[in-house]
């Protein structure tokens, strides 16, 4: 039998990578994309990938996603759903736009809740699969990404909620946990980080300026985990016979999930500073 899954965010990095991955398995997989662009892109995948248009931040996108997979399935199941979608509001917490931590929230918690809610159904009548994409920032908050740490927060803890209140009804949760991954994530995000500073904050962007600039620059040069290695992540979550309720993705998030959280608080917070090459002096104000 012929397995069916939604991936959301499959317009390209770990989403992209997860749909082939499932596709060279015999799924059929529903690639949610936001753009005509990204569902040519997500054709080209495999014969078995359908794109999906599927904004993880409008509710009536989300019902239309699902009449659609529902008359592509033809009253076969859907067994798993990967909630990837999910971007960075980049930038130190006096500056962020309240608008702009809102649009953090949305985007990678209340979305993902929203698709989980509306697909729920479906999932329980094959006794199928979710997959949360989370981070370790969630359990290690960054400077200068505190909003992404935050929001990553908040979906561990949802998620762990959701595996509990669902285990009973044969539904199976798992969050996956990557460090650093070598995408266009952050690379989007610093694109469109002004968009979300305030405009009244002229002294603070002084202050911050070149931290800001330091810290994007020491995440690029940081080591990094390939796309790949989270989709397996999810394959595994997907297909195992007892899937992880976590899957811990790449050595730095191992090193930061098992050796920094267990650090004296002010030791683990001189080593995280330095690792975005800053220090106290840097965020002094000048």
């Amino acid at each position: 039998m012929t397995k069916a899954a939604l991936v959301t965010g499959a317009s390209g990095g770990i989403g992209s990578v997860a749909s082939r991955r499932l596709h060279e398995r015999g799924w059929l997989v529903f690639a949610g994309v936001r753009s005509d662009e990204a569902a040519e892109r997500a054709a080209q995948l495999g014969r078995r990938v359908v794109p999906v248009r599927l904004d993880v931040c409008d509710e009536r996108s989300i019902a239309d996603a699902r009449r659609v997979i529902e008359e592509h399935l033809r009253g076969k199941e859907l067994h798993g759903l990967v909630n990837n979608a999910g971007a960075s509001v980049d930038g130190p917490i006096e500056l962020l736009t309240l608008d702009g931590l809102r649009r953090q929230f949305e985007l990678n918690v209340i979305g993902q809740i929203g698709v989980t809610q509306t697909f729920l159904p479906n999932l329980r009548a094959a006794r199928g699969r979710i997959v949360m994409m989370g981070g370790a920032a969630g359990r290690l908050t960054l400077p200068m990404y505190g909003a992404l740490s935050a929001s990553k927060g908040a979906l561990d803890s949802l998620t762990d909620a959701l595996r509990m209140e669902l285990r009973s009804q044969g539904v199976t949760v798992s969050y996956i946990e990557p460090g650093a991954i070598r995408t266009a994530f952050f690379e989007a995000s610093a694109r469109t980080a002004d968009s979300h500073r305030r405009a009244d904050a002229a002294e603070s962007e002084r202050i911050y300026g070149s931290a800001i600039q330091q810290a994007a620059e020491s995440l690029a040069r940081s080591p990094s985990s390939s796309p790949e290695a989270a989709a397996r992540a999810i394959v595994k979550a997907l297909t195992s016979r007892r899937p992880a309720a976590r899957y811990i993705v790449g050595r730095q998030a191992w090193m930061g999930l098992h050796l920094l959280r267990h650090m004296p608080v002010g030791l683990r917070d001189r080593v995280v500073l330095s690792s975005l090459g800053l220090n106290r002096r840097s965020l002094a104000r000048a």
